[in-house]
């Protein structure tokens, strides 16, 4: 090939490379369809929604707060989220990082644990059979029950709230570990015997990829429920946190900061649902939940 034919070669290539009118035209309207198919509609509904509650919390003999009334009243909390003024007394973004961490701890400790003893009843009839019933009995129990034995356990309200955090999220874990575990193809395992993998290439090269859909549907319930318990234990052991700001604005009847609270409650509880279940389709490649 000589120099002159390589040039004219790359040339078109590059001028193939080029995107045309045409198909800038066909990317805009495609965006364009993308946010009236998904960003549209719920914009829609939401405008609808904060119409309607205007509407009604305007009305003569209003028990709570309208929307421009809940944004009048707390505008300092929203524009300035990470103010500290000492004690408790500091903005939402501090109020939510202090629950997320209590959550971290929490959700992280019921993984590590959830995931184990799952796989050990998912492998085990004997642990499945001796187990099973003590778990099903436990999981019934509310979260907040757990609460009065922690603090007698721990002395302490930090450790206690930790703890009513795993209890609550690590029984879907369990469950769905050990279902996946149980729902792992012969074939695989006949595939393992084969090659003479030991007891940890078994697990995490046949295991692990194929309960991982079971899994991470686990960890994706357990995160919402962690959310919710952390919420409702912070109202009762006090100290900086959403629950306790929620239950705290509610002593001083301060409605709109409570109805500024359950909203970063809701999105706080919506990012961490999206995180793990992005987390989950990029191990699975979206064969999860």
């Amino acid at each position: 090939m000589t120099v002159e034919s390589s040039n004219q070669k790359t040339g078109i290539v590059a001028a193939l490379r080029v995107p045309t009118a045409e198909t800038c035209k066909d990317r805009l309207a495609a965006s364009g369809q993308w946010l009236l198919g998904h960003l549209l509609p719920p914009l829609v509904v939401l405008a609808s929604l904060l119409a309607l509650w205007e509407i009604l919390c305007s009305l003569p003999g209003a028990m709570l707060p309208a929307p421009s009334q809940v944004v009048r009243e707390t505008w300092d909390l929203i524009v300035m989220p990470f103010y500290d003024f000492g004690g408790n007394d500091v903005g939402m973004g501090w109020q939510v990082l202090a629950s997320l961490e209590r959550v971290a701890y929490g959700y992280s400790l019921a993984v590590l644990v959830g995931v184990s003893l799952g796989v050990l009843i998912g492998k085990s009839t004997w642990a499945m059979r001796g187990l099973d019933p003590i778990f099903q009995v436990l999981r019934t129990v509310p979260p907040l029950a757990w609460l009065p034995i922690s603090l007698a356990a721990f002395q302490s309200s930090n450790p206690s709230a930790i703890f009513v955090i795993f209890i609550t999220a690590i029984w879907p874990i369990i469950i769905n570990t050990s279902v996946g575990i149980r729902n792992i193809p012969d074939d695989y395992q006949n595939v393992a015997r084969v090659l003479r993998l030991n007891p940890y290439e078994n697990f995490t090269r046949i295991m692990l990829p194929s309960a991982a859909p079971y899994i991470f549907s686990g960890l994706r319930i357990g995160i919402g429920l962690s959310w919710l318990a952390i919420v409702a234990a912070e109202m009762l052991i006090g100290g900086v946190g959403i629950g306790f700001f929620i239950w705290d604005a509610w002593n001083a009847s301060m409605l709109s900061d409570i109805v500024l609270a359950l909203i970063y409650v809701g999105l706080v509880g919506y990012l961490l649902d999206q995180v793990v279940g992005f987390i989950g389709r990029r191990v699975t490649r979206g064969t999860s939940a």
